[in-house]
């Protein structure tokens, strides 16, 4: 190899190039997270109820500002602090958990800048697949003080129509009265 071709390898070996974003794999923390929604009782005042067991996986490429979001809902584990309002809610006039046990979200996770911003997505409830757009209200990681992990947590909320999805409560209003508000409060733990 003659000299020219030497110092040519040896600059090339001795280049450094920037390291290529990895795309990372985060696990929902069913302990952190709780979806929930809130809709108007006749017009009268407004119901909430939260999930209490959900699971998912998030993946986020922050290079290519971009990632994907999949969180599974167990229906039964609806919560409105009402055990009458439970029971309801589990029926079949309103998510039927006995035919459809689980309810999910899986979207694409759009950046504004640096931060994601958008969910757009798809909501399955009783069987039945509708958009969803999520906006995300707040967005924040940081290495978890007893984990040693990083952690990421979001406050994300959209809108969607109970009678969309063939819940019976549906019938009960158009409008203002049919509207749901989704929010869900997450926080997913990095894999390693």
């Amino acid at each position: 190899m003659s000299f020219r071709k030497c110092l040519l390898a040896a600059a090339i070996a001795g280049t450094t190039f920037p390291a290529l974003a990895a795309i990372e794999n985060y696990t929902v923390d069913p302990m952190h997270t709780y979806p929930s929604l809130e809709f108007s009782h006749m017009g009268l005042s407004v119901w909430r109820g939260k999930f209490n067991k959900s699971s998912g996986k998030i993946v986020l490429d922050r290079a290519a500002k971009t990632g994907t979001v999949d969180v599974v809902i167990e229906a039964s584990s609806i919560n409105f602090g009402l055990a009458a309002m439970d029971e309801k809610a589990r029926s079949d006039d309103f998510f039927n958990v006995d035919k459809y046990p689980t309810a999910t979200y899986q979207g694409t996770i759009k950046f504004a800048g640096d931060a994601p911003k958008t969910v757009e997505g798809r909501v399955t409830i009783m069987g039945v697949t509708k958009p969803v757009t999520l906006q995300i209200n707040l967005f924040n990681c940081m290495p978890h003080p007893m984990l040693k992990k990083e952690v990421c947590g979001a406050d994300a909320e959209g809108e969607l129509i109970w009678g969309e999805y063939g819940m019976k409560l549906g019938q009960y209003g158009q409008g203002a009265a049919g509207k749901v508000r989704l929010r869900i409060q997450v926080e997913a733990i990095r894999d390693e």
